[in-house]
């Protein structure tokens, strides 16, 4: 897959996420080390496969199969998959919202703290300086990421700028293991809305668009963290087990066979210590 040298610069230059394989040596003559042996190593049945149509936008299902039996030659049924097959890569960088006042009465006072403001300025040129061609910055309509979205594009030029209250905080879906009781009908009531908010946003390109395309999204910790484990077809209910400091930057890339990657989770190395929280 390819990879623009902003994103090895940026890859190589912070903390990006990171993975290892540990290999336990044994005296098996067929080095094979038992399960019980090493018990942090699921058995291979337990791991799941990659739902390649996760978005519905595989190809192949976007052609009636009446056509596939109907006796159309090879050649116009290929041509018609080549058609419905996406040629451009969609990036979506998701922004938590800065610091704000938490010791308020209504959502309205929960404006941005000065902190939360100097978050948001830093990360804001943080974005500029990766110099990406933004198609778009998207904020959830809470005062709070609505301030964090002004100040950001204020260091971003020709960028489109647009409201979504699809994206506001919620309770996505009970988490487990379950830390902090909230009522179900929390869920009930945010999670249909969080999850078509990840619908929306999160696909493969569409056909016709022929330019890769850079989507900011400036939301919040919860729904953030629910993209997350949706976009990588981890368990959704595994959300709470993530942590996000204000103004943070994730970074998902959408290729056009589908296949997800997470280059950055919770990325503050843009700042110094004493701006992190």
């Amino acid at each position: 897959m390819p990879v623009s040298s902003n994103f090895r610069k940026w890859i190589t230059g912070f903390g990006a996420i990171s993975s290892a394989v540990f290999f336990h040596p044994n005296d098996n003559d067929n080095n094979e080390v038992p399960q019980e042996d090493n018990p942090w190593m699921p058995l291979s049945s337990s791991w799941a496969k990659w739902n390649h149509n996760w978005d519905r936008r595989d190809p192949k299902s976007l052609i009636n199969p009446k056509k596939a039996g109907s006796g159309i030659d090879e050649n116009t049924y290929n041509k018609e998959l080549i058609h419905k097959t996406s040629k451009a890569i969609c990036h979506i960088i998701l922004i938590r919202h800065g610091q704000y006042n938490t010791k308020v009465k209504t959502e309205a006072e929960g404006t941005l703290t000065d902190l939360g403001r100097q978050q948001a300025e830093i990360t804001g040129k943080r974005l500029q300086e990766l110099g990406f061609p933004y198609n778009s910055l998207i904020h959830s309509t809470m005062i709070r990421a609505q301030e964090t979205a002004e100040i950001i594009q204020k260091n971003l030029k020709n960028v489109e700028v647009k409201n979504d209250s699809l994206l506001n905080e919620g309770a996505p879906i009970q988490p487990e293991p379950m830390i902090h009781w909230r009522p179900e009908v929390n869920f009930f009531r945010d999670g249909p809305r969080i999850e078509a908010a990840f619908r929306k946003y999160f696909h493969r390109a569409d056909p016709s668009q022929e330019k890769d395309s850079y989507t900011i999204l400036v939301c919040h910790a919860n729904v953030i963290r629910y993209f997350v484990c949706r976009a990588l077809q981890f368990p959704p209910q595994s959300w709470f087990r993530l942590s996000l400091s204000h103004a943070s930057i994730t970074w998902i890339t959408i290729y056009p066979d589908g296949i997800v990657t997470l280059w950055i989770f919770g990325d503050t190395a843009h700042m110094k210590p004493q701006f992190i929280s």
